[in-house]
């Protein structure tokens, strides 16, 4: 049953891979599924604010992105001489990460390889691992419980792990699917415990929740009316995610957390 729900998923993200992954700056691909370009476009700029402060990083350092899709975080650090190695489950991802890296002129800085993060096993472990709306999407318990595991191993002491994921404080199974799970943030926070790993901060992205309450019945509306809402809502949850989505941890759907290997 688990190897049957990993190639599951393998091919889910090899088909939004082969759709998405080459389309403008493959967001499609690598954030939310089936939503206007507009919406993706927030999605990743609320992450990358969230992120910031996090990825200022001396140059020459070696990091892991796990599940590094079309390498976005992966060329952004190789761009500020980080010496990045991308793990993902897609080829077609992974071909397409190669491509932006040449094009970006950073492809000596970046490697690419096909790996499962439940059982991955690299020859080295970093002092940087960056992972962003990965294990969101490990359905499995096992798996989830191993792929924490396989990062905590792969993390040098003293070394920094950072993840953002679907992390609500309350609430979120209404929005589990056959590929995510939105796990509550205390639930990520006793699986990175019994992987020996310290939590040193945990920081918002997208604390109001008008967007996820509206994605739930926007299939009950006529398409122009549904998107017409979306674009309003989009509009005015986006400046406080860019003023207050750090502070605001507790409401955030999404959370950063900032974990270290524990003593």
């Amino acid at each position: 049953m688990e190897a049957t729900g990993v190639t599951a998923t393998a091919a889910y993200w090899e088909e939004r891979a082969r759709r998405f992954s080459g389309q403008g700056a493959g967001l499609k691909a690598v954030c939310s599924y089936g939503m206007p370009g507009f919406y993706n476009r927030a999605i990743d700029l609320s992450q990358r604010l969230a992120l910031a402060g996090w990825l200022r990083l001396e140059p020459g350092t070696r990091v892991l992105d796990v599940g590094c899709g079309v390498g976005r975080w992966s060329r952004l650090l190789a761009r500020r001489g980080a010496q990045v190695t991308g793990i993902d489950v897609s080829p077609t991802m992974l071909r397409e990460a190669g491509r932006r890296a040449q094009l970006d002129g950073v492809a000596t800085r970046c490697r690419f390889l096909e790996a499962d993060l439940a059982t991955l096993e690299l020859e080295q472990a970093f002092p940087f691992i960056l992972g962003v709306t990965v294990l969101q999407h490990v359905v499995d318990p096992g798996s989830f419980e191993r792929a924490v595991g396989r990062l905590a191993r792969h993390l040098e002491p003293g070394g920094r792990l950072v993840l953002l994921e679907a992390a609500p404080t309350r609430g979120g199974a209404g929005r589990d699917n056959a590929v995510f799970r939105a796990r509550r943030a205390h639930e990520y926070l006793a699986a990175f415990a019994r992987a020996g790993l310290r939590c040193e901060a945990v920081t918002g992205v997208d604390p109001l929740p008008f967007k996820i309450l509206f994605l739930r019945h926007r299939e009950r509306l006529p398409q122009p009316l549904a998107l017409a809402w979306l674009a309003t809502l989009t509009g005015l949850c986006l400046p406080v995610e860019l003023l207050a989505g750090r502070a605001w941890a507790s409401s955030s759907w999404h959370k950063v957390f900032v974990l270290e290997a524990a003593a």
